[in-house]
């Protein structure tokens, strides 16, 4: 069915993806894709949209959707796609770089996507660049492997068997954070609006200790408003029946007092981490809750350390720069330290979104030990059904045109 010759890539996160597109981009690639140095090409990728929101935003323009009148920051996620994706045929590319285009999608919107893909690849040239196998676009026939900075293209290996892997007893905490109550979080009849657009309709939930739930919903349904009232940032709480950590938001608890329960992980919190850090020292940064280590660790704090990179076997790693680490590597080392204290909740947001197969076992695998080994509570915020993931339950945030309903699914 295809009138054109497109390509279905899989490249692993060791990969240098960066410098792969820009060798695309300025027409200096060898070999199979060496035809494409004299055609015309552009870039469709998360941070491509960051950017283009960024110049929008800049020049108080409006570029990517000029017969909505708005600007792109403006629409949901699967909205931005949706509108880029528009913007980037109307400038009549030979070929267009999809690099990762079904991150952060829910379901529906993945599946528009997709569809909407297989109707340009009549007209386009598609180079999608997936880091799962999962992810491999079913109407590109031509699909290759990239396993190293050479960029060779090699022939599709299948997908790796993930299955769980036994992990040494988790290292006990020498600085815990005491939280003796059952219940972490309570929400009754929460509603949140914003200039009068509904978000949150009567939301009802109970978050108690040890229990392991998984936050999903349509892009725009409210998960990060959500979030945002759970840690205890978003005002839209005060004079509602939210209750965090024992205390009714409001009552003249501190924005510590909430957030010294917690522990969080997103990818965006990597950013603000200085690329000079090894791994002991982000580790051990986590003691001060602290961007950077500016504090001298006393040995019980560096014992704890060692032990927790002798728990996830990379205690090699200790003295390597931070920024030299695999992402799935990385994200590992940010859920320890976030975790380091044994806080009553961890928050962990999309930690698998980006990562290859290999990568999304190790931090899956690292997410199961502490629900299945401690008594920390676990809210993991994810589009995906991960395989070594078992939630107790599932917190459903369902749209509605007074704002979204939240459903339960108990899984246990």
């Amino acid at each position: 069915m295809q009138q054109h010759l497109h390509w279905d890539i899989l490249l692993h996160n060791h990969v240098a993806k960066n410098d792969f597109i820009n060798q695309l981009l300025s027409g200096t690639s060898e070999g199979a894709l060496a035809n494409f140095n004299t055609k015309k090409g552009i870039l469709f990728s998360d941070v491509a949209i960051e950017k283009f929101i960024e110049r929008e935003f800049q020049y108080e323009s409006i570029e990517a959707a000029p017969e909505t009148n708005r600007q792109l920051r403006t629409f949901s996620s699967g909205e931005r796609k949706k509108e880029f994706l528009k913007y980037c045929i109307k400038q009549h590319p030979d070929f267009i770089i999809l690099d990762n285009p079904l991150d952060h999608l829910d379901q529906n919107s993945r599946h528009e996507l997709q569809h909407q893909l297989e109707i340009l690849a009549h007209d386009i040239v598609l180079i999608q660049l997936v880091n799962r196998h999962s992810d491999l676009l079913p109407f590109i026939q031509n699909k290759r492997e990239i396993n190293d900075n050479s960029f060779q293209l090699n022939p599709l290996t299948k997908a790796p068997e993930i299955e769980a892997f036994a992990l040494k007893n988790i290292p006990k905490t020498i600085d815990y954070v005491e939280y003796l109550e059952p219940v972490l979080i309570q929400m009754k009849d929460l509603s949140v609006n914003y200039n009068g657009s509904p978000v949150l309709n009567n939301i009802n939930w109970t978050i108690k200790k040890g229990e392991f739930w998984q936050l999903i919903g349509p892009n725009g349904s409210g998960k990060s408003t959500i979030l945002s009232l759970i840690t205890g940032d978003n005002p839209k709480g005060y004079g509602q029946e939210l209750y965090l950590f024992g205390k009714k938001k409001g009552s003249g608890e501190s924005i510590w007092d909430i957030k010294k329960n917690i522990g969080q992980f997103s990818t965006a919190m990597i950013d603000l981490f200085e690329k000079k850090h090894t791994v002991e020292q982000m580790i051990l940064s986590g003691f001060f809750d602290s961007i950077g280590l500016y504090k001298l660790p006393s040995s019980l704090q560096i014992k704890a350390m060692n032990e927790w990179l002798d728990f996830i076997d990379m205690n090699h790693l200790r003295k390597t720069p931070f920024v030299r680490l695999s992402t799935g590597q990385q994200r590992v080392i940010m859920i320890i330290r976030a975790v380091l204290k044994h806080p009553p909740l961890l928050i962990l947001d999309e930690p698998t979104e980006g990562l290859d197969d290999e990568n999304v076992a190790l931090v899956t695998q690292l997410i199961s030990e502490l629900s299945k080994k401690t008594n920390i509570t676990i809210i993991f915020v994810s589009h995906r059904i991960e395989k070594l993931l078992k939630p107790n339950a599932i917190f459903e945030l369902i749209p509605n045109i007074t704002g979204s309903i939240g459903q339960i699914r108990t899984l246990d």
